[in-house]
């Protein structure tokens, strides 16, 4: 992919898979804490409705890492859509 110029301003592409990595480590770490606040009683009506879209996610020490994966993964995903929508329309 090469550079695009809007109004003399050089823009370089995103990388989809180092924005991939960024959010999915952020928000893996996210829910891996949210389940682990969880687990001593802190947020649980946000770990039970997140327990709903990610499966085997809750307020445990195993449910928190299986949530962080999911997290992980999900987190990816959307990080290269959205590098890829944003080098699209540049």
């Amino acid at each position: 992919m090469g550079w695009a110029t809007r109004m003399g301003k050089i823009m370089q592409p995103l990388s989809m898979k180092g924005l991939g990595v960024a959010l999915g480590l952020t928000w893996g770490a996210g829910v891996l804490f949210l389940g682990l606040a969880g687990a001593i009683g802190w947020g649980r009506p946000v770990v039970d409705a997140l327990g709903s879209f990610y499966l085997g996610f809750g307020p445990s020490l195993f449910g928190s890492l299986i949530g962080g994966l999911w997290g992980f993964v999900d987190g990816a995903v959307g990080g290269v859509v959205i590098a890829w929508l944003y080098n699209r329309f540049r």
